[in-house]
């Protein structure tokens, strides 16, 4: 019998493919995995499609699930109780906590009566002189004639119950962020440890913080001092590392072949070669101080924050500004100072023995006359203080107040609900929040919670590492596990809808600033007060304007973060390449051309740092947002600072840190990324 078998089957290609070509399925996907961004996708998709059904029939897609979150009310208060129970008499209390307390309030004591002692005559002599031997005389004349708006608006004594308060809040922050920064500078360990304390002391809104330190110090100078020094000591410690960290190395090398010890090495080559950075990060320190005089008077700090403070719960304009100038004056003067103190020419002027000195008697005759200038110059302070009185004269001060309200009266009158086809401030506030914030707000809390985390995994992933996005997860699930979740989302919605409308205008007004240096020197100043001026002070006339609600507290945000956007943005636009910026007019290419193909491009670090600073800026007003109806967790916070409801508010806050962790993962790319990490 037999059989027969069918011949086999030959496989043949397609007519117009080759046989032995790969498959278009997948020489396409063999094309996407060559890409970084897109093999990152594939395996978030790979690892989604496995994990995403499980967590889906597990915990549900709604929102965060209550099987996974953690109260810790009940532990919070509880310690909360026993602090209260045992301030009075517990030994750490009594002989630790109460002489920290006890030196802070007679620093300042000490620091207020000699400001009293020199009168206003000394200190604004002494203020003048210490300008011009630092930074020149331009800013010598900025001192005079800002100590003298000062006294001239009444707020004498108040400036300088704030400037008491600074000036021991910024030694005091100084100290501990160099000593944080010499040790991060100078072992890896310590820098990789202290990196994220120093994160969460920033990002933690100084609200939420209030209220441990009151807890523990009571109400007055102390606490104030210290929430003061908790926000503003990191940018001291964290510039100090990097000086210490960024010093030549061959300049170590030859210090050490000279046979420096540890020692030597610190004070003779890394500390001196550090000294721009060190003097920007007491700049920095200073800033930021000056920005919690208005929060740390919500505890009992008195001084131009509480004039304000009180200004703003009677709704007082004019007061505020009043109160609020002498702060902005202040901020200009010691920011013009300490900026020119990191300039060559400052370290000439305070220098005891000439740079370029030959001779033993050339450095004597010169000590001499620097020591001798000097005499005379506090000797001249000090006549000047007795002559004068402790207090500025009455007769020399000029009330603005009373026009100032006048002038918000109008503006609320006529822009309220007067413009013609628009119908007021009222109504484009009722519109953002109906077009815009409820929107928003709705999609992200009826996104399931796997996949906002999905989401926010993609996008720092798509411009970080792993390390990156697994940060990011890891923040945003931290907000649900405290229970936050909803709150959050409605945070989130308020910060990303005034990110994007600080972005916009803030490139809008970053590129004619960056084109014209005639619009960057009219623009400077408007930028200085906007960027120093307290919160608090423009929240007043927003609130007026826009009446309350979230609106007013995304105005307020707005206000807040721009200048910063601006600064950065138009700086990275200014200084892209020249040779490009010719090569592009060479070739043709028109205004726009140039600035959507080179600047733009060319200016991608710093326009995303912009990115990044607006995000940070503008969830730092959330807490402020919330004492004008922007509710969400800015209002968790203050209702717990005024409640002592220390659960509420610290978890609160805690949920806002990790939020703008989260956030700045998502915005700020990472090296690495390029390579797929």
């Amino acid at each position: 019998m037999t059989v027969h078998t069918a011949p086999p089957q030959v496989k043949t290609a397609p007519p117009g493919r080759d046989a032995a070509a790969p498959h278009p399925a997948a020489l396409a996907l063999r094309t996407l995995w060559a890409r970084p961004a897109a093999r990152k996708l594939l395996i978030l998709a790979a690892a989604a499609a496995v994990l995403v059904p499980v967590a889906a029939a597990t915990h549900g897609s709604g929102t965060w699930p209550s099987a996974l979150t953690v109260d810790l009310t009940k532990p919070l208060t509880g310690a909360s109780d026993w602090i209260i129970d045992n301030r009075d008499s517990h030994w750490a209390f009594l002989y630790f906590f109460g002489h920290v307390s006890g030196a802070i309030i007679g620093a300042v004591h000490a620091v207020y009566t000699v400001l009293l002692a020199l009168g206003w005559a000394g200190v604004t002599a002494a203020a003048t002189l210490t300008a011009w031997r630092v930074a020149g005389v331009r800013v010598a004349g900025t001192a005079l004639a800002s100590f003298a708006a000062c006294g001239a608006l009444g707020m004498w004594v108040p400036t300088m119950r704030t400037l008491a308060l600074m000036i021991v809040a910024v030694a005091v922050s100084v100290a501990v962020g160099a000593l944080l920064g010499l040790a991060a500078g100078l072992s890896d360990r310590t820098f990789r440890a202290l990196r994220p304390v120093l994160d969460t002391m920033q990002a933690l809104p100084a609200f939420a913080y209030l209220l441990p330190v009151v807890l523990v110090f009571g109400i007055g100078v102390a606490p104030a001092v210290l929430a003061t020094v908790v926000y503003a000591a990191p940018p001291m410690a964290r510039l100090t590392a990097l000086g210490l960290r960024s010093t030549d190395r061959g300049v170590l090398e030859a210090v050490e072949s000279l046979g420096a010890t540890g020692r030597q090495r610190l004070l003779t080559a890394r500390l001196p070669l550090a000294r721009r950075e060190l003097l920007l990060g007491v700049n920095q320190t200073i800033m930021m101080a000056l920005s919690m005089a208005v929060i740390a008077s919500v505890i009992g700090a008195d001084g131009l924050g509480d004039r304000v403070y009180q200004a703003l719960s009677t709704v007082d304009v004019g007061s505020a500004l009043a109160a609020g100038i002498p702060i902005v004056l202040l901020a200009i003067v010691l920011d013009r100072t300490t900026a020119g103190a990191a300039s060559p020419r400052s370290a000439r002027l305070w220098a005891i023995v000439p740079q370029g000195g030959t001779g033993g008697h050339n450095q004597q005759r010169t000590r001499t006359r620097t020591v001798a200038t000097w005499a005379v110059a506090v000797l001249a302070v000090l006549g000047l203080g007795r002559l004068s009185s402790e207090s500025w004269p009455d007769t020399w001060t000029v009330a603005i107040a009373a026009p100032v309200n006048n002038a918000k009266d109008w503006m609320v009158d006529h822009l309220y609900t007067g413009i013609p086809g628009i119908g007021g401030t009222a109504d484009l506030a009722a519109h953002y929040t109906t077009w815009v914030l409820d929107p928003l707000r709705d999609g992200l809390q009826a996104l399931p919670w796997w996949g906002a985390l999905l989401i926010v995994a993609a996008l720092a992933w798509l411009i970080g590492t792993w390390r990156t996005a697994l940060t990011a997860v890891l923040s945003l699930a931290a907000i649900g596990v405290l229970g936050r979740w909803e709150l959050s989302m409605d945070t989130l919605s308020q910060v990303v809808a005034a990110v994007a409308v600080t972005l916009v205008l803030g490139f809008a007004v970053a590129v004619p600033a960056a084109r014209s240096p005639r619009v960057e020197r009219l623009l400077r100043p408007v930028l200085d007060v906007f960027q120093t001026m307290p919160q608090f002070v423009y929240l007043i006339p927003v609130v007026a304007l826009f009446g309350v609600g979230r609106a007013p507290a995304a105005a307020a945000a707005v206000v807040y973060a721009l200048p910063a956007v601006v600064r950065i943005a138009s700086e990275g636009l200014r200084r892209v390449n020249p040779g490009a910026m010719e090569s592009a007019r060479s070739l043709g290419a028109t205004g726009g051309q140039q600035l959507r193909q080179v600047q733009f491009p060319l200016a991608r670090p710093q326009l995303l740092l912009a990115v990044n600073q607006a995000v940070v800026l503008v969830l730092s007003v959330v807490i402020i947002g919330g004492l004008v109806g922007g509710g969400a967790l800015g209002y968790e916070v203050v209702f717990g600072l005024a409640q002592g409801d220390l659960a509420t508010g610290l978890t609160a806050g805690v949920a806002i840190a990790c939020l703008g962790l989260m956030l700045d993962r998502v915005t700020q790319p990472t090296k690495g990324a390029r390579d797929g990490a």
